[in-house]
């Protein structure tokens, strides 16, 4: 399965090319393919922040590059480019700063320059180490679509269609995606023939984004309004509801795109099991229960096109209780009926690729 999915590979988030990182511009999609070249930290920041790049795992793969673009400026015009950097951190984190991935993915730059010896050039070993976690994230995305496809195989019943919700594909990530790299597997391997996507409101990234690259892979696709969700259950045979992740709790609360803790609710009462695939990196020890985490909002003129005095509750993102959790699936492993004990297990693994 491996080699098929690198042989359907065909959407890149962003790629570094030749010292500068280039993104494509997901506001501009379905409709137009504009390819963004980012060649400093402020711009980098500046996409971070206006979601030309976006989920969880890219926007952290970009602050990566981001700081290599924001050392290469400090070499070359600060005789203290350590403190200076600082404030280069600072600008990324501030992007995003309840993004999980994006801090993580600075921790691990900046730990890797503490790590510098008196030999070594520290721009040529932070460009490495964000292109290790841009392979890294590539070769999670491949073996959660491999265990996800086994866990496609042991509970196959007959229902090959599929839900998925907002977007957690190649889109938001380095490879090929959590959700989508299980169901672009699914579709190879013969065990999903239908998959129905949210709109996903606000941003419609089901309707944008997942259906685009669903559809580019041939994969038959159709959109649900998200009021509808509950009659496609009803009335047509789906075996899962796959999703990923913003956040994973230390408890297996999972935070995730607005909308997917009522279809979790929905998935429970009409038999279909639920399914979160993302990367082990999404999860976060220190956070006990998912109600802990402060949930970000979007502007009111996403919902209300004039200023009407009417109070607007636009979150990004819900959570979803841990009980109401079939399976989540990690490079790390599989959590069935996932709790503390079972996540604080799989964070001690090493990657099973």
């Amino acid at each position: 399965m491996r080699e098929r999915l690198l042989a359907a590979e065909r959407v890149k988030a962003l790629e570094w090319r030749e010292g500068v990182l280039r993104v494509l511009d997901q506001r501009q999609l379905p409709g137009r393919e504009v390819w963004l070249a980012l060649d400093s930290v402020a711009a980098v920041a500046e996409a971070i922040r206006n979601e030309a790049v976006r989920g969880a795992t890219a926007i952290g793969i970009a602050a990566a590059y981001g700081l290599v673009l924001g050392l290469r400026a400090r070499l070359a015009s600060c005789g203290d480019w350590r403190a200076a950097l600082e404030e280069d951190v600072h600008l990324l984190r501030q992007a995003r700063p309840l993004a999980i991935q994006l801090g993580w993915a600075l921790d691990c730059l900046c730990g890797r320059l503490r790590r510098l010896t008196p030999d070594e050039d520290p721009l040529r070993a932070l460009e490495a180490e964000a292109d290790a976690l841009l392979a890294s994230d590539r070769e999670a995305n491949l073996a959660i679509a491999q265990l996800g496809l086994e866990l496609l195989h042991q509970h196959d019943e007959g229902a090959r269609a599929v839900l998925t919700h907002g977007n957690a594909g190649a889109l938001a990530s380095g490879g090929f995606g959590g959700a989508l790299g299980v169901i672009r597997a699914g579709w190879l391997g013969e065990l999903v023939e239908q998959v129905y996507v949210t709109e996903s409101r606000p941003g419609r990234e089901g309707s944008r984004l997942t259906a685009w690259e669903l559809q580019g892979d041939g994969v038959p696709t159709s959109v649900c309004v998200d009021a509808a969700a509950g009659h496609l259950m009803k009335s047509e045979r789906i075996g899962w509801l796959i999703i990923g992740a913003e956040r994973i709790a230390a408890n297996g609360d999972v935070a995730a795109p607005i909308g997917t803790y009522p279809l979790t609710v929905l998935a429970m009462h009409h038999g279909l099991r639920v399914m979160v695939a993302a990367a082990s990196t999404c999860i976060d020890a220190e956070l006990e229960h998912g109600d802990d985490l402060p949930l970000e909002t979007r502007a009111a003129s996403e919902v209300l096109d004039l200023e009407t005095g009417v109070g607007v509750l636009n979150p990004s993102w819900d959570v979803t209780p841990a009980d109401l959790i079939d399976v989540i699936v990690t490079e790390r492993g599989v959590i069935e009926r996932p709790d503390a004990a079972k996540l604080a297990e799989l964070l001690c693994r090493k990657r099973l690729h």
